[in-house]
């Protein structure tokens, strides 16, 4: 090998290892590195499951140990599964209209799952309503990386019997930590072409 070849193989590794700690460094300024930040199907599944868990739970809670109870499970809950730690949440719930359609925060997120906040004063709570069972139908999810998205409908029957559709679009993405958490929550009514 010659002198030339020698030095130029010997800049490239020099800049090589000096890129690698530079990253290094930089990745440790932002906590934890995650090995694999992809998402699979099956975590999409999980966490659309956890949802309607956590809603129920929401709403026994409430049946059994009143507001307070409630409160506090609605408000753990928007920790764990959603990512407003991660900046705003792209959430248009199902029964909310005017200046107040979208919730991008935490506080309108709560008050729209457990009402009793005047800043919303048309928030009764929707997770108040006695829900006593969760199904979900996707009618695709769409995986790129470390964010899916997801679209179909979520089936709803609360304590009487009753049973509400909606139509519900998710967005998930994981954390540094590698966690799931939803970033888009979108909620619609079905379209009836008899209700004109």
């Amino acid at each position: 090998m010659t002198n030339t070849k020698k030095m130029t193989l010997a800049c490239l590794m020099a800049i090589t290892f000096a890129s690698t700690a530079a990253f290094a460094q930089r990745s440790e300024s932002f906590g934890k590195t995650v090995v694999n930040a992809n998402i699979n199907e099956a975590e999409v599944q999980a966490a659309e499951e956890a949802w309607g868990k956590a809603l129920i739970q929401i709403s026994e809670d409430y049946d059994s140990k009143g507001i307070k109870k409630a409160t506090a499970t609605a408000n753990a809950v928007l920790d764990s599964a959603y990512g407003f730690n991660m900046g705003s949440v792209l959430f248009k719930p199902t029964l909310t209209h005017g200046e107040q359609t979208f919730r991008t925060t935490k506080q309108g997120a709560l008050s729209y799952f457990v009402g009793g906040d005047k800043q919303y004063p048309d928030d009764s709570g929707f997770a108040l309503k006695g829900w006593r069972k969760y199904e979900y139908k996707n009618a695709a999810v769409y995986i790129n990386g470390d964010m899916a998205l997801t679209m179909g409908k979520v089936i709803l029957t609360d304590k009487t019997g009753k049973v509400t559709t909606v139509d519900k679009t998710w967005g998930f993405k994981k954390d540094h930590e590698g966690k799931l958490r939803i970033i888009l929550h979108h909620s619609s009514l079905p379209y009836n072409p008899n209700s004109k």
